[in-house]
């Protein structure tokens, strides 16, 4: 297995002898079978290894554990979304007081033409109706003489 080869090496007033260890190769090991699931209760295989020096290790063959899988990310953040859909929503609430504002300036400005165009037409009426030269028109004539009252009594 091992190849000792003895080196001299000579320095100024010593010789020491120094002892060069070849590690050998290890065949390889045959391809690995693959991996089939075990029903609990079996023992897993066991792997040896030779080291360079002759002893051999033997212990279980350990899976890495595999760490689980990233879980992917949207396109867009749900903070970007909620964001966007808030601002979408004061817009539209904006727009809405706009049309609400303006309806109500709009039936402010009806309300009072309204009423000045029933002023208008009244106080024409009225006008005409004071102005006009037209003698006795019909209706109850009431003609007002001089009344006494004594003793409050009336007498007329």
């Amino acid at each position: 297995m091992n190849n000792p080869t003895t080196h001299h090496w000579t320095a100024a007033h010593e010789t020491t002898a120094v002892q060069v260890h070849t590690p050998t190769r290890i065949t390889p090991a045959p391809a690995p079978t693959p991996v089939v699931p075990m029903q609990p209760g079996q023992v897993p295989a066991v792997a040896s290894i030779v080291l360079p020096d002759g002893r051999v290790v033997t212990g279980y063959a350990l899976n890495h554990a595999q760490p689980e899988p990233a879980t992917v990310k949207p396109a867009v953040s749900r903070t970007a979304v909620n964001v966007a859909l808030g601002g979408a929503g004061f817009l539209a609430v904006c727009g809405g007081l706009i049309l609400l504002t303006s309806f109500i300036a709009a039936l402010t400005a009806f309300i009072t033409q309204l009423v000045i165009l029933a002023a208008v037409i009244f106080g024409g009426w009225i006008a005409v109706q004071l102005f006009s030269r037209s003698g006795h028109r019909g209706g109850t004539t009431v003609n007002i003489r001089r009344a006494v009252v004594k003793r409050n009594k009336f007498y007329g």
